[in-house]
């Protein structure tokens, strides 16, 4: 891992003046955690996983039943029997 530093000012604005070579690394709707300790800030950027829905719904289509899913009747006896405990304790 490569370390840089950098000495950056603040402006009249509040905003950070990055050099050049730092402001090269950031990419439009990226984000970044910041975190304050002991009077030291820390960005750090948010990974997030690529994710291909139509892959993941492909493999989901794909993926063998589920053998312990209930059957519709199965969850409906259940709701009735919840629903009549709950009316009985009314």
């Amino acid at each position: 891992m490569d370390e840089t530093e950098v000495l950056v000012k603040v402006t009249e604005a509040g905003k950070l003046e990055l050099p050049d070579e730092i402001r090269a690394q950031f990419q439009a709707g990226e984000e970044y955690l910041v975190s304050v300790t002991n009077g030291e800030i820390h960005i750090k950027k948010v990974l997030t996983p690529e994710v291909d829905l139509d892959e993941f719904f492909r493999q989901l289509n794909e993926a063998p039943a589920d053998p312990n899913q209930p059957s519709l009747q199965e969850i409906s006896e259940v709701v009735k029997e919840v629903r009549w405990e709950l009316w009985k304790k009314e």
